[in-house]
């Protein structure tokens, strides 16, 4: 297997049409599919169906997708760092992110590639997951490290770790002694969450309509940091992922289930772009602090409530 091999793969799985994945790594449609089909006979293993005129992705192509993904990532990061090796990188970097993911992994990689890389201006543009993916498409910004959005067209998104949302109180708040909550009995209780725009609340709301839930939402804020704040003071709700919870906050943290939720953030580049030399260098060291963080299991110093 060679990596063009794999290159070709990741275009036919992106675009599921051979003409707009030839034109995409720059090969006649003949090449694609003689490509596919040697990668598909080494493999022993068929990854696409072809019949009826479309082209969708099997079981085999499924399983493959995000490893090949995370192989060309890695690959091209080592390619771009080995091409700056021998002389110091310039210029701008601009990297969105979210509002969770800029409390924890992304300020440590901040500090460490502006310590690496002195000559660098970095902007950090923090915002919800559609905005932050128009600035990217609109080549405003040239990474995103953001949870993975619900439409991947012309995106790739390498995830990084999974992480588990739970429901955040303070001690004096009655449910503070809880174990663990079942999303049902959030109904008519007060909540401060993310608004609308932030895929995390939409995903909240799905959870709240499947279980049959209506919290009232007494405040809505885009700052993780604020909803937070109003929790130590109020006796108020918020739901965030675990590690938006700071270790000096003076917070219980309980389990949720009925459904359990989870977030995935990971890497988002377009498709049709390779990374530069200082996003690569980037990406580089987000992939290797969120290793760290996974290992950690985040922030753990606060208050949980764990069954014995």
């Amino acid at each position: 297997m060679e990596l063009r091999h794999l290159r070709y793969f990741l275009a036919l799985a992106e675009r599921l049409n051979f003409t707009q994945a030839a034109a995409q790594v720059h090969v006649t449609q003949s090449t694609l599919s003689h490509q596919i089909g040697q990668l598909e006979a080494e493999l022993g293993l068929r990854l696409f169906d072809r019949s009826d005129r479309r082209v969708t992705l099997l079981a085999a192509g499924e399983l493959l997708l995000p490893k090949a993904i995370k192989a060309l990532a890695e690959i091209d990061s080592a390619i771009a760092l080995m091409n700056t090796s021998s002389k110091a990188m310039s210029g701008t970097l601009r990297i969105g992110t979210t509002p969770t993911l800029n409390m924890a992994v992304v300020p440590q990689c901040v500090e460490l590639f502006s310590r690496d890389h002195p000559a660098i201006r970095l902007f950090i543009d923090e915002g919800s997951g559609d905005t932050l993916i128009a600035e990217l498409q609109a080549d405003r910004l040239d990474l995103l490290v953001a949870y993975r959005p619900f439409d991947l067209a012309g995106l790739v998104f390498e995830p990084l770790y999974t992480e588990e949302m739970v429901v955040v109180v303070n001690r004096q708040h009655p449910l503070a002694r809880r174990r663990r909550l079942r999303v049902v009995e959030l109904h008519r209780r007060e909540v401060v969450l993310t608004p609308r725009k932030f895929t995390t609340r939409v995903q909240l709301d799905e959870a709240f309509d499947a279980a049959g839930a209506e919290p009232v939402v007494a405040m809505e804020s885009s700052s993780i940091a604020a909803m937070l704040k109003l929790v130590q003071q109020l006796p108020l709700i918020t739901i965030v992922s675990r590690s938006a919870i700071s270790a000096n906050l003076d917070l219980v943290a309980i389990p949720l289930e009925g459904p359990t939720l989870v977030r995935t953030p990971g890497l988002i580049l377009l498709a049709d772009r390779p990374l530069a030399p200082a996003a690569a260098a980037f990406a580089a060291l987000v992939r290797t602090e969120a290793r760290r963080h996974k290992a950690k299991g985040g922030p753990r110093a606060v208050r949980e409530r764990k069954t014995s």
